[in-house]
């Protein structure tokens, strides 16, 4: 075991993938601890700000111990970089939060998307206004994010000129979302009790 990380295969090629493997992981909860730490998750932002510390105290321990070796600069600066990018595709992937989204429309453009809207169970606050063009509808909803795309396709169908701006809400109370899609574990069970007679 000496021998072999006393190597030179160890010391330039192992241990530097070591060590941005390990700053990816760091990186990449820190860069989830501090999304999740803005939108209010007290209990999940510690649990992860625990394995991120462990890790990269792994990481900076094996840099000064090396310090005249270039390639661990490298595979730190490297998985750094990395982690960024990972931490924001994963965060992207779970859409965790809310968002409220605020459409600027002409008036007699603004019906038939409310009326989709509704229908596909968001809640909807509209309110006439007057823009620098004429008479407009200011229509507001809070949405999961998992569902951005969802109403960002339908305002593009009824309303493609329309304005809109997208923001983040750190917690909303009551609202009107649409229903979530059943599990798996209750459509089986559904099916199980048809098949039973229940």
């Amino acid at each position: 075991m000496e021998f072999f990380t006393g190597s030179g295969t160890f010391s330039l090629i192992i241990l530097p993938m070591l060590i941005f493997i390990a700053r990816v992981m760091d990186v990449t909860f820190g860069t989830m601890r501090i999304i999740f730490v803005s939108r209010g998750k007290k209990y999940l932002a510690p649990f992860l700000g625990f394995f991120e510390i462990m890790i990269w105290l792994f990481a900076i321990g094996q840099i000064f111990m090396n310090l005249t070796s270039i390639e661990y600069y490298i595979a730190y600066a490297g998985g750094f970089a990395t982690g960024n990018f990972v931490g924001i595709w994963i965060e992207e992937k779970l859409a965790i939060g809310t968002l409220v989204i605020r459409i600027i429309t002409k008036k007699d453009d603004s019906t038939q998307l409310i009326e989709c809207l509704k229908s596909q169970g968001y809640g909807v606050t509209s309110v006439d206004a007057r823009g620098a063009r004429g008479d407009v509808k200011l229509i507001y909803t809070i949405i999961k994010r998992k569902d951005l795309q969802n109403v960002e396709d339908i305002i593009k169908k009824f309303n493609p000129k329309a304005f809109y701006s997208i923001e983040e809400v750190r917690s909303a109370s009551e609202g009107i979302f649409p229903p979530t899609k059943p599990t798996h574990k209750k459509t089986f069970l559904s099916s199980f009790n048809r098949r039973s007679g229940k």
